[in-house]
């Protein structure tokens, strides 16, 4: 499963940003779709995921100023970040699994990535 980010960027603290990941061809309905992003020494933090359900979660770093969406029939999933900070800055990864479990904020669970897009965040 190929999965595609895009939608990064720069902007000042208290900015905006939306990113976008997309499975193409992917002809599961029932998974899990997060968002990822590294931490020196520390490897992956989850960020956020959606269950195909709608069911959603967040890392408590983000929540309030992140929202995660999707959309079933298009295998695709957004993140609207909202009042984001310097230390938001980070190259965010989209993951995915095919599931009708529930969901989990480990890394290790989700075989398949995308490449990255980059967020940066001036103060």
């Amino acid at each position: 499963v190929q999965l595609v980010e895009s939608g990064g960027g720069s902007v000042e603290a208290g900015g905006s940003l939306r990113l976008s990941c997309v499975a193409p061809g992917e002809s599961s309905s029932r998974a899990c779709m997060a968002w990822f992003r590294p931490v020196p020494g520390k490897g992956r933090e989850w960020v956020a995921y959606r269950r195909s359900d709608g069911t959603t979660a967040y890392a408590e770093s983000v929540k309030g100023r992140f929202t995660i969406s999707g959309d079933n029939d298009k295998n695709a999933l957004k993140l609207h970040m909202n009042s984001l900070k310097p230390e938001d800055t980070a190259l965010f990864y989209c993951a995915r699994r095919s599931s009708t479990q529930a969901c989990s904020s480990n890394a290790w669970w989700y075989p398949y990535w995308g490449q990255g897009t980059q967020v940066t965040v001036s103060a």
